[in-house]
């Protein structure tokens, strides 16, 4: 059986998650005590609405180990990952969602990643989603194929990075497709991926936000961007 060998920050988006954040950082720190030995927990909050930032603020003031970033404003998920990526400390970085719907136990098999290896976790349980969300994810997974040269079953949820690779991008997409931007750069510098099959699990509270108009414009507006980027980065890798 593995032993925990390496050092973890987990970083938990949240927007509008009072019925399930408490619960959610409680599994978080569980799991980051059977994998990690060290671990944070950074907790980013997007501006929300309900209690989650007064939820959150009373758990980081009484566990030194969770860091909350509260975002007062609603920035969307580009601005949030960024926030989390960049508060990260520790070996390995995950991000999960606060809403409850990833198992955190699908991490235990993965401790202790390789050097230079992404762990991607896809969804084989979208029956929630209407059909105008699985057409997004459709034309999402042909851009990163077709465009920008990434093919992964799900390259919008889980995945578990390397930090010393992550803070070595120069991360130029502020909105939702900047993991496109990471995966795609990571594989520019001969990262390998391994992708699992990921349990989606049903909402306990809340709404989801992933298809909402304000996000699906800001990734719209940001393909070509990530073409082009992603065209300057490769001719700046090869000179």
């Amino acid at each position: 059986m593995s032993v925990p060998q390496q050092t973890w920050s987990i970083v938990v988006l949240c927007y509008n998650e009072a019925a399930t954040i408490k619960k959610v950082i409680a599994k978080v720190e569980s799991t980051l005590k059977q994998i990690a030995l060290d671990y944070e927990i950074v907790v980013v909050n997007d501006g929300s609405k309900d209690d989650s930032a007064k939820i959150v603020t009373a758990i980081a003031a009484q566990n030194p180990r969770v860091k909350f970033i509260n975002q007062v404003h609603n920035l969307g998920i580009g601005p949030s990952l960024h926030n989390g990526y960049s508060n990260a400390s520790l070996e390995n970085v995950c991000f999960v969602p606060g809403d409850g719907q990833f198992d955190l136990d699908e991490l235990i098999p993965h401790m202790n990643p390789a050097d230079k290896e992404i762990i991607s976790f896809y969804r084989v349980e979208n029956t929630s989603y209407s059909l105008f969300r699985n057409i997004l994810s459709l034309a999402n997974r042909m851009v990163n194929k077709v465009f920008v040269g990434i093919d992964m079953h799900d390259v919008n949820w889980v995945k578990i990075y390397k930090n010393e690779g992550l803070k070595k991008l120069d991360l130029r997409i502020k909105s939702s497709l900047v993991e496109s931007e990471i995966c795609a750069k990571l594989l520019l510098e001969e990262y390998s991926v391994k992708e699992f099959k990921s349990k989606y699990l049903d909402r306990e509270g809340g709404k989801s936000k992933g298809a909402s108009l304000k996000i699906v414009l800001q990734a719209g507006k940001e393909v070509l961007k990530l073409i082009r980027e992603m065209s300057r980065y490769r001719k700046t890798l090869s000179r």
